[in-house]
């Protein structure tokens, strides 16, 4: 039986977690994530831009960006502020899957469990780039982790299968993504009211057009990860640098790459925004 004190033990428990899981330094962190997340969304675009005319050796993905970052007078010390910055993406994303996040869609478990494993990806993120600023080696571009990964899986009974569907979702990921820029639902978990007429329209313009393109990559990459698992083939797998390559070989040639590299800078520009004006 449960005692009367051990629901006011238990709730004050809660409540308390619940606290600390939206503390002002949660917020802090979150807010330097969002511009972390910015500045590698930039970068990743000048890269592909640069890949799009053949005047660069390096990849255009987050393993470029940090090669990019680290090259810099600064490099050191911006490595860590970048990786402070997605470890404090990855502990906001994982108080959101433990609490719940803000508005009543986000305690639902569908929210908590992407929250959930954004918070796995962030912490990915973040263990990479302090490998290479601890001089512990290089991060490996996306597309040799896709072929890697994809690989791995296929050697398992069912493998081919579980590409398939991973594929599919990323597919579906992508058009979700750039149906929610297209129809402005991004403006819901910003705070527009602190906003200026002119800086509203800025940026709904970078969200908007921003998250287009990163909805067109994430469901290019499925789309290439669904003919791994029909051919069987492990290589046919791309990451991200690879993905936006392969924009080159459409009948536009480079400008279409240009132009979703345009895209992802917008979307880094429109990152920033939320640091500043994202509800936490």
């Amino acid at each position: 039986m449960v005692t009367p004190t051990a629901r006011f033990r238990t709730g004050g428990a809660r409540s308390a977690a619940h606290r600390a899981g939206n503390s002002k330094y949660v917020d802090w962190l979150a807010r330097a994530g969002f511009a972390a997340r910015g500045l590698m969304y930039v970068l990743i675009g000048i890269l592909a831009v640069e890949v799009a005319f053949g005047t660069s050796g390096r990849k255009a993905d987050q393993s470029g960006a940090v090669r990019l970052v680290g090259q810099t007078p600064f490099g050191g010390a911006l490595l860590w502020l970048l990786a402070i910055g997605f470890a404090g993406m990855a502990l906001w994303r994982l108080s959101e899957a433990l609490y719940g996040g803000p508005g009543p869609d986000g305690r639902k478990m569908s929210s908590r469990l992407i929250a959930g494993f954004k918070a796995v990806l962030y912490a990915f993120i973040t263990y990479s780039i302090l490998k290479y600023a601890l001089g512990l080696g290089a991060p490996k571009s996306s597309n040799k982790q896709s072929v890697d990964v994809t690989a791995t899986a296929m050697r398992h009974p069912g493998g081919q299968v579980l590409v398939g569907i991973v594929g599919l979702v990323l597919i579906g990921v992508g058009v979700w993504l750039a149906w929610r820029a297209f129809e402005r639902k991004f403006l819901s978990d910003l705070r527009t009211g602190e906003m200026s007429a002119q800086t509203r329209k800025v940026v709904t313009f970078l969200g908007r057009f921003g998250g287009i393109a990163r909805g067109i990559v994430f469901g290019a990459a499925g789309v290439f990860l669904m003919i791994a698992a029909f051919t069987g083939n492990a290589h046919k797998a791309k990451g991200i640098d690879a993905t936006l390559l392969a924009f080159t070989r459409t009948p536009a040639g480079p400008w279409l790459l240009v132009l979703v590299a345009i895209g992802l800078m917008l979307f880094g520009g429109y990152s920033f925004a939320e640091s500043r004006w994202r509800r936490l």
